[in-house]
C-alpha cells in the first residue's frame, strides 16, 4: 500500500474545489488518511519548496501558496503516486489530458488547483513536512 500527499492550492480552495477534488480521488478508489485545512505563512512555503529556491518561478510560487488556505491530505492505495498524478494532469494546464483536474480547473501553470508528489522518496518528505504519524489513520 503507498501513501502520497496531496494539496489542494490556494486557487482550489478559493473556487470551492475541495468537494471536487475528493469526490475525484474518491471515485478512483484512493483513501483518504488524513486531512488538514491550514494556512502557510512564508517561512512554510519556502520550507516546503526549498528544492525549488533556485528556480525563477520560487518566489511568485511560495507567494501564491500563501496567498490563502490550502488543503493537505495523505492519499493511500496501490500505486497511489501515479494514479493522482495522473488525475490532477500536467503541470502545465494547457499541455493536461481532457477530464484531468488541471485540464478543467486550473487558469495557469502555477496557479493549478492541485499539488501531488512525484515519487516515494519525494511523498515521505511531504508527508512528513505537514502530518504527524498520529495524525495519520489506516
Amino acid at each position: 500500500m503507498e501513501r502520497t500527499l496531496s494539496l489542494i492550492k490556494p486557487d482550489g480552495v478559493e473556487k470551492n474545489l475541495i468537494g471536487e477534488v475528493i469526490k475525484r480521488f474518491q471515485d478512483h478508489g484512493i483513501r483518504i488518511v488524513a486531512m488538514k485545512m491550514l494556512h502557510l505563512n512564508r517561512k512554510q512555503a519556502e520550507g516546503f519548496y526549498a528544492v525549488h529556491r533556485e528556480k525563477p518561478f520560487f518566489d511568485s510560487l511560495t507567494e501564491f501558496m500563501t496567498s490563502g488556505p490550502i488543503v493537505a491530505m495523505v492519499l493511500e492505495g496501490d500505486g497511489v503516486i501515479e494514479k493522482n498524478r495522473k488525475l490532477m494532469g500536467a503541470t502545465d494546464f494547457r499541455k493536461a489530458d481532457p477530464g484531468t483536474i488541471r485540464k478543467d480547473y486550473a487558469t495557469t501553470i502555477e496557479h493549478n488547483v492541485v499539488h501531488g508528489s512525484d515519487a516515494p522518496e519525494t511523498a515521505a518528505f511531504e508527508i512528513g513536512y505537514f502530518f504527524n504519524s498520529f495524525e495519520i489513520v489506516g
